[in-house]
């Protein structure tokens, strides 16, 4: 048996002890430790980032261990194994038994370069950074090739019993994923498709994007396949990641489908932070949580315990035993992340650059990354490598930080002024675009980051506000190493004073790309990829990336398609079409009894139209979503679908909650009406966006016309949700009958008609429910 570790990996685990305390270690702390590392290091004879590694035995396993000492100082007199620490703490108060860890970490380089150089005797040296003073403290310790290997064989004594059960629940899972069949006696049509075409991306270590419509059973189809190129090595990890909790529990339900037909395999449901937290209000410090007071003691019992006793992590089994051991909910679902199979979670957590798993992203893995819903990670891509600043909040942490704030933050506040003055007004709004980053802002923020992080030592519990702003620096800081060609500056001004400082990242495929190859392979799938050039593009793809679009399973005569393309739903035109519409949607639910959906691209239009529906059709029960609804209020607006006996119309917003990652199975919902092609409304990023892709000549494509139709596919796979469904779906605007838009339909749309008055529409509904 062997096994390959890191010297850090290796002790830390160990030897960790003691609380969580939730300090505030942003990048510029981490970048000035690492300028003092290359500073120690350049002193003479110093040779720096030495490369050890041994292989030994122990328990019966073969152990390789290896690391990168940040120094070796050879000398007539010996040799020096140097360890350096950058710390906050008072260098006074630093002695022999400060941290136990680094000698550790220490002692392990000196066993492996005595062994491989055949010393007797070697000094080990922990050389301590004060990073507030410049101050610097060195430890120095001698000892036998004899200590260091005692020293080196306990810890991978006790780290045996770890990697024993690793080894035994590998043979175990490896077996079952070996013998494992597809839990379904026949596969519905195109799921047999798309499993072998995701079972050959992970074999070829390849990229794929799959347009899998509602029905095929996209969930298992792309999970049983990664699970059987694991069980023969093609991939160590599987990540499901998705947008959306109900996305996130259809993987759940998948994995337990195949624990039925003999699956053994660990998940780990990993839920967001505030989500999972025990407290009332979120503090990690062992002064103010329990959990987090001293759970760095309990911790290694806590996920023996689990791993011993369960598979399935999800968050109700995460929170058992995080309270049956007193530890932190969220940091030991990360924890059984390491010793899991499948790992479900948020996008976020594998491509944001401020929250990524950096246990597993930073060095990569021979993983497997699922990627749900893939038509949302465009928008949220673009969230997660864009980063703003605003004035307000820079006056607001002066304000907090009273006597103590720093001529720092006067000077960016005048710089944001004088930013605000070249602004132009441009519809409504002052805005202004640059190409080049601000990097005079940059350079003032990673002053006062700097500044701030000395303050923090002292004032260890700030105004949550001005931790916000503190926050939202370090991500502008991080954001900003990441600033190229595919960035914009945005400035926009508002009426009250305010200025809003965007780095906007217009085209985040490099980025996604780059996460991608963390990993082994990545299968995006939707129900809604299409075209496939602009999904391909835009969210990472490249020369070698494979697209398969596959029918619906459903059959075609189920759904009755219908183009009104008689009203124009335009901006210029809607004052005209209220009428017309509030009509159109009475002759629809007039064909059959039962609940309905009306998709508008604004809320305003919603209301327009919903005013003069009650008014001419009071009789017709009607319900409208509203801005802000809460998770509450969503659930209360869907549970009016469950009943029947009369017809409901729901207005809501193309491209809302409500348009998609709904399920309406039968009866719940038989008809959507959607008013308009979904365009999102012009606005600066978006236009930055079309800028960016005008070179191809796919600008306008790229930022409107394909994220509106995605909005529309969406809404209209509402309607028919399993084989047994049958509905409408009703597509008002003239834009609908032209070339630019029948080319985005899919192939099962081949059934559409056209209805260019209320006569036709009424007999299309009577021939089609008759």
């Amino acid at each position: 048996m062997q096994k390959r570790i890191s010297v850090r990996n290796l002790v830390e685990f160990i030897l960790r002890s003691g609380s969580i305390d939730s300090g505030f270690t942003g990048r510029n702390r981490l970048e000035e430790g690492n300028r003092v590392h290359r500073k120690l290091q350049k002193a003479e004879g110093y040779q720096a980032e030495v490369h050890l590694s041994i292989t030994q035995s122990n328990s019966g396993i073969e152990f390789t261990v290896e690391g990168r000492a940040d120094g070796i100082i050879v000398t007539e007199s010996g040799v020096t194994i140097d360890e350096i620490k950058s710390t906050l703490t008072p260098l006074e108060l630093i002695d022999e038994n400060f941290s136990k860890t680094h000698w550790a970490q220490a002692m392990c380089y000196g066993h492996i370069y005595c062994t491989k150089n055949g010393l007797e005797t070697i000094n080990i040296q922990l050389t301590y950074f004060e990073m507030e003073t410049s101050g610097i403290k060195r430890l120095t310790r001698s000892f036998s090739s004899g200590e260091l290997a005692e020293h080196f064989a306990h810890l991978l004594e006790k780290y045996a019993l770890w990697a024993h059960f690793e080894n035994e629940w590998k043979e175990l899972a490896t077996a079952s994923m070996i013998e494992l069949k597809f839990p379904f006696e026949n596969y519905r049509p195109g799921q047999r498709k798309l499993a072998g075409a995701v079972y050959k991306t992970i074999d070829d270590a390849g990229r794929l994007f799959a347009m899998a419509p509602t029905g095929i059973g996209k969930t298992i189809s792309t999970i049983f396949p990664a699970i059987k190129a694991m069980g023969e090595k093609s991939g160590e990890k599987l990540f499901y990641l998705t947008a959306k909790t109900i996305t996130r529990q259809a993987a759940n339900a998948a994995i337990k489908q195949l624990r039925t037909g003999g699956l053994r395999a660990k998940s780990v449901t990993i839920t967001a932070k505030d989500k999972i937290c025990f407290l009332e209000e979120r503090i990690c410090k062992p002064t103010h949580c329990e959990y987090a007071d001293g759970h760095y003691d309990r911790i290694n019992d806590a996920i023996m315990d689990a791993l011993k006793n369960c598979d399935d992590f999800s968050a109700e089994t995460v929170v058992y035993y995080a309270q049956k051991h007193k530890v932190c909910p969220y940091e030991f679902s990360l924890d059984l992340a390491l010793w899991s199979d499948v790992i479900i979670c948020d996008y976020n957590y594998a491509f944001d650059p401020q929250v990524y798993l950096r246990r597993f992203f930073s060095d990569g893995g021979d993983y497997i990354f699922l990627i749900d819903e893939a038509h949302n990670l465009t928008d949220r891509a673009r969230e997660m490598y864009s980063a703003q600043i605003s004035k307000k909040a820079i006056l607001s942490a002066k304000k907090a930080l009273g006597k103590h704030k720093t001529k720092t933050l006067t000077k960016i506040n005048k710089l944001l002024l004088e930013k605000r003055k070249e602004c132009e007004e441009t519809e409504g709004s002052k805005v202004l675009v640059e190409k080049e980053p601000f990097y005079e802002l940059v350079s003032l923020l990673e002053i006062f980051a700097f500044e701030f992080s000395k303050w923090l030592a002292d004032n260890p519990e700030p105004d949550k506000e001005l931790l916000q702003v503190y926050f939202d620096i370090l991500a502008y800081l991080n954001i900003a190493q990441l600033y190229d060609e595919r960035y914009m500056m945005l400035y926009e001004a508002a009426y009250d004073g305010d200025l809003i400082a965007k780095q906007f990242c217009a085209d985040p495929s490099y980025m996604l790309s780059t996460h991608f190859e963390t990993g082994r392979t990545a299968v995006l799938f939707s129900a809604t990829l299409t075209p496939a050039k602009y999904f391909i593009d835009v969210l990472g793809g490249d020369m070698d990336s494979k697209y398969i679009s596959l029918l619906s399973p459903f059959p075609q005569e189920n759904m009755l398609l219908l183009i009104a393309d008689n009203i124009s739903t335009k901006y210029k035109d809607r004052d005209a079409s209220y009428e017309q519409i509030a009509d159109l949607i009475h002759e629809t639910v007039e064909g059959k009894t039962g609940n309905y959906i009306a998709y508008f691209p604004s809320y305003k239009y919603l209301h327009e139209v919903h005013s003069i529906y009650c008014e001419k059709y009071s009789h017709i029960k009607t319900v409208r979503q509203e801005q802000g609804m809460g998770e509450s209020e969503r659930d209360e607006f869907l549970e009016l679908f469950e009943r029947s006996g009369e017809t409901m119309v729901a207005f809501c917003v193309l491209g809302g909650v409500f348009a998609e990652g709904i399920d309406l199975f039968g009866d719940k919902l038989i008809g959507t009406i959607i008013i308009g092609v979904g365009l999102p409304q012009l606005n600066t990023e978006l236009d930055v966006v079309r800028e960016h892709y005008d070179e191809n000549g796919k600008g306008y494509d790229f930022a409107y016309r394909f994220p509106g139709m995605n909005k529309v596919l969406q809404a209209a796979g509402r309607v028919i949700r399993s084989g047994e469904d049958r509905g409408v779906v009703v597509l008002v605007d003239t834009r609908f009958a032209t070339r630019q838009y029948t080319e985005l339909y899919p192939p099962h749309w081949t059934n559409r008609k056209t209805v260019r008055t209320r006569t036709a529409l009424k007999e299309a509904l009577a021939e089609f429910w008759g």
